[in-house]
């Protein structure tokens, strides 16, 4: 079974920013029980076991009833053109202080990917491919698709979602796991584990642009777009496929307007938004 997908507005790691950091940990909970359970091998998993709505009861924060921590990998592949071990650190320190708060034992590592030498190397396949959680933050939005793309590290991240784990990106990272995204130089094709979308990163700074007419200049038919407000994500129900729903948390809201809607759909913290399109 695939696992969820995390998609987040930016300002990651920040004061605020605890809720959506939260609500992945609970899905990474899901996804090291999964992994407990299974012994890495997922093809016995009930197909309707949702890795974010998986009864944890009885433990803090949906603490894996195993002692092996979970496992946190993260992946500043966005942030390679500026200082991608400041960010790595910052994202594991944040990690760890949530895992703390929530009663969690967490290993956070780095996946230390930032040019197509490093996405080969198989010692950063490895984390990712044994991590529950592989969390991608911003940067620069045309890094990640040319370097991920075809790669060791792809075919890490693409096995441990088939065996549940979580596959989360913020702003740039975000932008990166769509089916489409845009640079500096133009539209470019996603990673596509979130289809049918653009995300549409810092939602609260740009909603007041007409960013929507431009981009429809660049993606193709068919693309519904996602605005997130930083410090808040949503986390996908069934899949992240276009059509599933898609769970919100933080302190802003995602805006979903499906393909040449006028108006959006807004969810806020604790709803539950559909992406048909």
């Amino acid at each position: 079974m695939n696992g969820p997908i995390g998609l987040h507005g930016g300002g990651e790691y920040v004061a605020g920013d605890e809720p959506y950091l939260d609500a992945l940990l609970r899905a990474a909970v899901a996804a090291s029980m999964l992994r407990a359970v299974a012994g890495l091998d997922f093809s016995g998993a009930p197909d309707d076991l949702d890795p974010v709505d998986a009864d944890v009861s009885g433990h803090a924060m949906g603490t894996a009833p195993t002692d092996a921590p979970i496992r946190i990998a993260i992946v500043p592949t966005a942030a390679a053109r500026g200082q991608p071990d400041r960010v790595a650190a910052t994202g594991r320190d944040a990690f760890e202080r949530r895992a703390r708060a929530g009663g969690l034992r967490v290993t956070v590592e780095v996946a230390r990917i930032v040019d197509a030498a490093s996405a080969d190397d198989p010692r950063a396949a490895d984390r990712l491919a044994e991590a529950d959680l592989i969390h991608l933050p911003g940067g620069d939005p045309d890094i990640i698709p040319a370097v991920l793309r075809g790669s060791r590290a792809m075919a890490a991240i693409e096995s441990a979602r088939r065996r549940g784990a979580v596959i989360a990106g913020a702003s740039a990272g975000a932008m990166a796991l769509a089916e489409w995204t845009w640079t500096p130089d133009g539209g470019i094709r996603g990673l596509n584990f979130a289809t049918g979308l653009v995300v549409v990163p810092h939602y609260d700074d740009v909603r007041r642009m007409r960013w929507q007419q431009s981009l429809d200049e660049l993606a193709p038919g068919g693309i519904g777009y996602l605005g997130l407000d930083e410090r808040t994500g949503v986390i996908s129900i069934a899949d992240g496929a276009a059509g599933s729903d898609w769970l919100v948390a933080g302190p802003g809201a995602a805006y979903w307007f499906a393909r040449g809607a006028a108006e959006p759909i807004v969810g806020r913290h604790g709803e539950v938004v559909r992406l048909s399109s």
